[in-house]
């Protein structure tokens, strides 16, 4: 028996008077400032001055809602609605103001003649609303302007929320972008026994902005092959005849949820063999601007891409389209829908499911209100020794740490936590996550896979898109969750990041709008390690990314250890409405801060390691201050401040680390930022400051702009040099390793001690070295492999000058010495080469 009757005529007036009021609602707000009832003609004054919005797809659209209603209505069902279509926001404005809910958070837009015009004026004008169905729009998770996210962002609802239906409709425009291409293999993943489900429908309506869709035009056995390959049991909907179009859609998603029910009951009864169920999908062909304007100034557009924006731009200053759109809004039987005074009538509110089965007014679509926060395992259980006596003496994989956090993260919040990494978990070092829940699979598996299975939580699959995108259905839905990947491979999905964090910043601003889970980015494989990868592994842009986002949501660390990553980790976890990107190398690296340094340091964000430099934070000047922040970059840095320590013991360096890099922004830039004496007691005012750092050095100047005498910053990084070749190398290209460091040290020190001259030569000695070395030996000098804080292997490779056995090599050597001028008024032993 079918959980909802078969669509009775009194239902099916009400079912299309609540689409008639959504229709009329749409059009009221692309067109109109004023005379929001038509209670006389229309004129020019009652129109907007600039016509913005987008017609075509928004009939169809609220279409689908009216009768997701008339379900919910009938089984009480939890839904969450997704509209794919970019902008399609009107009807999802419609439809949370018809169910009054929209008047509940925005109170000023009530539900009466004032109200409507309100609701009008604000759409797409200043002060008002976006066309997309944005943060500001009740019920929706996802704001559909860039397009491809649906079926992700809907699966991502759906994990761990087994009571949960999202309805993904999916615009034939979006079907083509490769994000969304990659979505609908969310099946694959979905278990009905601890899932809920999703409801694909595709909208074939025909067209884009101006061309045909390439679904419409396929055949429709193609279609249906298509989507059977991925798995999908394929319901056609397809006519623009009335009444006969509401009741085949009533029939077809009755059957789809009937489907779903039965699939899930299955599954959760024991009634299941373990194979991916053929879960069902929607095909929908109706015309694109269905029950607009059929034809304008003698062109078809009903049913064309004329119909996709405004489809009578004229208004303003064409009477004839003035009438025109006069006759169109008329047509909707206004008189059936709202009552005078502008209140909705019987027949219309009789649509509505009540409370929070409203889709607009869905927890799920809210989901800082069903947000627990996560049962965290103490992070300094995963420490790692570290004391001043074994301070970087051994080198760990700092990544596995993390893994293992995690690992029983999983097992303390076996519904409300996951991780999702295309294909990489164990690749960088995450893998203890794996024993204690497979990989999630529901396509077959055989005796070769490993740690594979249908009831798996790690959710692997080699899509960047699709693995971001459902951590932000995830987390929009009020679950928590880390996205791991490549460093490289995160500008794959940044434009997702950055979607996700204007999201979270304008969510900030709606006091209804609770806040949610943070969305974590871990990058490893980071672009300092290619020893068998080429340009392809190499990019730390997306660092670059997030740094430009605003100051209230973006957060990027730079943990130089295990330890360090520990505490970071733990403040993501339990940070809210923020885009966290973690950036921390998955190879074996030393380890510098015992866990209470660690926690020290990563609390303040920003230090200085006495250890490592030669003068602490007293009363006297440094001679230079030497800082960094990344892993790599800070054993090079370290390496350097040990080479001066050693060489020149009379140059004072001041060394520090920074792990939040938002720190060194001004405090009015940026909620983390130091203030002007932190910032004045870390760096000093005037003294030269040589900075390694992980990403792209312009970051730095970026960063430190406004600050006293910001010139004096030289920083290093990532310079886009290197491919295939050794560790070392990689930074040696990039010039921000320790003999580079150490040289620009020199160079721009206040004080340049005696010996300053032969240290700086016998750096570039040790750079032609290297050159030779690796391609002799095919691995980095035993001095850089080997280093170890306090070891000083580097001693037995100096090389005075008078010594060198290459005579070539000692011309060489004059005459470079012999090209460079000494700075005038230069004393023996100051620094002859400007770097």
């Amino acid at each position: 028996m079918a959980s909802v009757p078969k669509l009775s005529k009194d239902e099916l007036r009400r079912v299309d008077a609540w689409w008639r009021a959504a229709n009329y609602l749409i059009v009221g707000q692309i067109y109109l400032q004023e005379n929001p009832l038509l209670t006389r003609s229309l004129s020019p004054d009652d129109i907007k001055p600039r016509l913005l919005g987008h017609w075509g797809t928004s009939a169809g659209l609220s279409f689908i809602y009216s009768h997701i209603n008339r379900l919910i209505r009938h089984t009480g069902q939890d839904v969450v609605y997704i509209a794919g279509p970019g902008h399609g926001g009107p009807a999802l404005v419609a439809a949370a103001y018809l169910e009054g809910y929209y008047s509940e958070v925005f109170p000023k837009v009530t539900q009466d003649a004032d109200g409507l015009r309100r609701l009008f004026r604000q759409f797409s004008a200043p002060g008002g609303i976006p066309s997309h169905a944005s943060v500001t729009t009740p019920g929706s998770i996802h704001e559909g302007g860039e397009l491809g996210y649906a079926l992700s962002h809907a699966f991502g609802a759906a994990f761990d929320n087994p009571d949960l239906l999202v309805t993904a409709v999916v615009g034939d425009g979006e079907a083509e972008t490769g994000p969304l291409e990659g979505g609908w293999k969310g099946i694959s993943f979905l278990n009905p026994v601890h899932d809920g489900a999703v409801l694909p429908i595709l909208h074939l309506n025909g067209a884009k902005i101006a061309s045909p869709t390439v679904l419409a035009r396929k055949d429709p056995e193609e279609v249906n092959a298509l989507f059977e390959g991925h798995g999908y049991e394929v319901v056609w909907v397809e006519g623009d005849d009335l009444p006969w179009m509401h009741e085949r859609f009533s029939d077809a998603l009755t059957y789809c949820y009937d489907r779903i029910k039965q699939i899930q009951s299955d599954a959760r009864s024991g009634n299941w063999d373990g194979e991916r169920p053929h879960w069902p999908m929607i095909v929908l062909r109706t015309p694109k601007g269905w029950t607009g304007p059929h034809t304008v100034d003698g062109n078809t557009v009903e049913g064309t891409w004329r119909a996709h924006q405004v489809p009578l731009s004229g208004v303003k200053t064409d009477l004839d389209h003035l009438a025109s759109l006069e006759e169109w809004m008329r047509s909707y039987n206004i008189d059936e829908l709202f009552h005078a005074d502008g209140t909705l009538t019987d027949l219309v509110a009789s649509n509505n499911p009540v409370g929070d089965k409203r889709m607009s007014a869905s927890p799920y679509a809210n989901g800082g209100r069903l947000t627990v926060d996560l049962d965290l395992p103490d992070f300094r259980d995963y420490a790692v020794e570290v004391t001043s006596e074994t301070r970087a003496t051994d080198r760990i994989e700092s990544t596995r740490k993390l893994g293992e956090l995690m690992r029983d993260i999983y097992v303390k919040n076996p519904t409300n936590f996951r991780l999702f990494c295309p294909d990489e978990t164990n690749s960088n070092r995450l893998g203890a996550v794996l024993e204690v829940s497979d990989r999630t699979f529901m396509e077959r598996t055989n005796m070769i896979d490993e740690k594979l299975s249908s009831n798996g939580r790690v959710m692997e699959v080699l899509s960047e898109h699709n693995c971001h995108g459902w951590l932000d259905g995830y987390t929009l839905t009020g679950r928590h969750g880390v996205f791991a990947s490549y460093e490289a491979f995160g500008m794959v999905s940044a434009s997702m990041t950055m979607q996700q964090a204007k999201w979270l910043q304008e969510a900030n601003h709606l006091e209804w709008r609770k806040k949610v889970p943070s969305t974590n980015v871990l990058l490893s494989s980071t672009c300092w390690r290619n020893d068998h990868n080429g340009f392809s592994h190499q990019s730390p842009e997306l660092l670059q990314v997030v740094l430009n986002l605003r100051g209230d949501v973006s957060r990027i660390y730079l943990p130089p250890d295990a330890n360090s990553l520990l505490v970071v980790a733990d403040a993501c976890f339990k940070s809210r409405n923020c885009v966290n990107l973690i950036v921390q190398d998955k190879q074996p690296q030393p380890q510098w801060l015992s866990i209470d340094e660690a926690q020290e340091h990563c609390t303040r964000g920003f230090g200085v390691w006495d250890w490592a430099g030669t003068e602490g934070l007293g009363d006297e000047k440094p001679d230079i201050v030497l800082a960094c922040a990344g892993d790599v970059v800070t054993m090079e840095a370290v390496a350097a401040a040990e080479i001066l320590k050693q060489q020149l013991p009379e140059l004072t360096v001041r060394f520090v680390n920074v792990v939040d890099l938002m720190t060194l922004y001004r405090t009015k830039d940026h909620p983390h930022g130091m203030s002007a004496k932190q910032f004045s007691d870390l760096f000093t005012d005037d003294v030269d400051v040589v900075f390694a750092f992980h990403g792209y050095p312009g970051a730095i100047h970026q960063l430190v702009h406004g600050r006293p005498d910001a010139d004096r910053f030289r920083a290093r990084g990532f310079r886009e040099q290197g491919t295939t070749t050794t560790p070392f190398d990689m930074v040696v290209r990039n010039e921000v390793d320790r003999y580079h460091l150490v040289m620009d040290c020199i160079n721009n020190a206040r004080n340049k001690p005696a010996g300053s001259h032969e240290l700086y030569q016998w750096c570039e000695q040790q750079l032609r070295r290297h050159e030779d070395y690796i391609v002799e030996y095919l691995e980095d000098m035993p001095e850089v492999r080997d280093w170890r804080l306090g070891a000083h292997a580097w001693e037995t490779a100096l090389i005075a000058k008078d010594d060198l056995d290459n005579k070539a090599e000692e011309e060489r050597l004059e005459a470079l010495d012999a090209q460079v001028d000494a700075p005038e008024g230069a004393e023996q032993g100051d620094v002859l080469v400007e770097h």
